[in-house]
């Protein structure tokens, strides 16, 4: 529970120094500075590697134990969770879910997009819906790594599920859905108010009170006091289209993770190593974001490769036992170099045989 407790701190400490002492007033991020910060994050998710190899051989603070004090074994292919296996597990995890987050590009950039999102504020959204994603991712990798332990068998409903999330993300069209047929935009709008204009980076503001003449059957004679009478409505909180923008961000991180969580469970069923993973991952989106939003129609391969990375994660987790006594002890190595050839591929396909570009007009 300690070492629960200090990585969470530590993320907390993090993203304080993010919004609160390097981005803390609004501006538009360059891609030098997108890509500065995409290094920094990719380059402490590497290292906590190198944590994770010795809390797990040392077993600190109990970590990598069961109940008995031995070394646990991982739920999904019983290898003990030492040091070198607990480090090859959680990069997978890593470049799995690095890799599947990227696919988010595509739909922040509509999203931004649709609601004209002023680049300025961006960062601001992408903070607190980043923020909200892993709470929520959080939640969903606790309930199913305790599923797992309870229904081993749902392993196999996860494996399926991912297979058949990469074919239908290999066969069927890459547009987005319209934001504006979002249900939850939808449902929103009809519940609450909402500004038609942007107030700074506010997510909310107060509506004044609107002053309404009373109604002529509340009027006395001429002269009476109550003829100048008015009806003052209560004032109330109404959000902005950056708000809009936010709740669409975090429904549709929610949907992604229904496809990534299960990914990393064929990787492990240890839930420190899935959240760390998960984290670290999900924290440089947002400079990942400004870095490539620009050049993601340029990668015409890079769905397919990420498609492709999903059947096979879900194969692995269907055969996990057949793979590890063909491949022995070293499978998960051999594992996360298949996923590197798989998204190397896509990425020099795309720079080879780039997406031909549109005819300007005559």
């Amino acid at each position: 529970m300690l070492i629960w407790i200090a990585f969470i701190l530590l993320i907390l400490i993090l993203l304080a120094l993010d919004l609160g002492v390097f981005n803390r007033h609004a501006h538009v991020v360059s891609v030098k500075e997108a890509l500065g910060w995409s290094a920094l994050w990719i380059s402490l998710g590497l290292l906590f590697s190198v944590f994770i190899y010795f809390a797990y051989q040392n077993h600190w603070l109990k970590i990598g134990l069961d109940a008995a004090g031995s070394v646990a074994l991982d739920p999904i292919d019983k290898t003990p969770l030492e040091g070198r296996s607990a480090t090859l597990k959680y990069l997978t995890g890593y470049v799995i879910e690095k890799s599947l987050s990227v696919d988010n590009i595509f739909v922040i950039a509509v999203i931004f997009a649709y609601f004209a999102v002023p680049a300025m504020y961006q960062h601001r959204v992408l903070f607190w819906g980043i923020l909200g994603a892993l709470i929520m991712r959080g939640l969903m990798i606790f309930l199913g790594a305790e599923l797992i332990y309870r229904y081993h068998w749902i392993i196999w409903i996860f494996g399926a599920f991912l297979i058949f999330t990469g074919i239908r993300m290999l066969f069927m069209s890459t547009n987005h859905a319209d934001p504006s047929k979002n249900p939850v935009v939808k449902l929103t709008r009809k519940l609450l108010p909402v500004t038609d204009q942007y107030h700074g980076s506010h997510f909310f503001v107060r509506v004044p009170p609107t002053p309404s003449p009373g109604t002529p059957g509340e009027r006395g004679g001429e002269g009476s006091p109550s003829s100048s009478r008015f009806t003052f409505h209560v004032s109330r909180f109404a959000l902005t289209p950056l708000a809009l923008a936010l709740i669409v961000i975090e429904t549709t991180d929610l949907l992604f993770a229904i496809d990534s969580i299960p990914a990393i469970f064929a990787v492990t069923g240890d839930p420190f190593l899935i959240f760390t993973s998960n984290v670290f991952a999900i924290l440089g989106l947002r400079s990942l974001y400004f870095a490539l939003a620009g050049m993601m129609n340029k990668f015409r391969y890079l769905k397919a490769s990420l498609a492709i990375v999903l059947i096979v994660v879900g194969i692995k987790m269907l055969a996990s036992e057949f793979f590890k006594q063909l491949l022995g002890p070293n499978f998960n190595l051999y594992l996360l170099a298949i996923i590197f050839l798989i998204l190397a591929s896509g990425v020099l396909l795309s720079l080879y045989n780039p997406k031909p570009q549109a005819p300007g007009p005559p």
